[in-house]
């Protein structure tokens, strides 16, 4: 299989983060990039986004295919169908570590096609990434490191609406 017909590493990868929090004992959330072809509740889409926490606990029948995540989850006591092409998944990662790894934006099929009202995500490019047209970037998510140098123990992560700092890698 010659790279223009490889598969995206994109559902490998969430795949894999997936089982590394389960393993961990840790809570996978997803950040998704809301368009047309997401199915969630629209009343907790945010600026064109929104935070799912895909744990065994918090779904049922989930589905983590090389094109779509789809399970069943309860929002305000009513269940829901969910629905979400890989490629609109920005990042995944541990809630309570914010460990994980987001992913470059999605492009829109045609303008306009993203509900969006604000920039998008704050991933920093490189200009010469961007010439190289690197479609299936990697970024990864990592924490900062205590001020106080100590062996303190990690500190909680930032309350909603934060986001994690973000680290390209090559």
């Amino acid at each position: 299989m010659t790279a223009p017909e490889a598969t995206s590493t994109r559902p490998y990868l969430i795949r894999a983060l997936f089982e590394w929090c389960t393993d961990n004992g840790f809570t996978p959330h997803i950040a998704v990039r809301v368009d047309r072809g997401v199915q969630v509740p629209r009343e907790f889409v945010r600026d064109g986004e929104i935070v799912l926490n895909i744990s065994y606990d918090a779904t049922s029948g989930l589905q983590m295919g090389n094109d779509y995540i789809s399970f069943t989850a309860r929002f305000g006591g009513q269940p829901r169908e969910i629905m979400v092409p890989v490629e609109q998944v920005m990042a995944i990662y541990a809630r309570e570590t914010g460990q994980g790894m987001a992913f470059p934006e999605p492009q829109a099929d045609a303008p306009g096609e993203q509900e969006s009202d604000g920039p998008s995500h704050e991933a920093a490019v490189t200009e010469e990434e961007a010439e190289a047209g690197a479609d299936d970037r990697v970024v990864q998510l990592v924490s900062t490191p205590n001020e106080g140098g100590g062996d303190e123990p990690p500190r909680t992560p930032p309350p909603s609406g934060s986001r994690p700092s973000l680290k390209l890698v090559k």
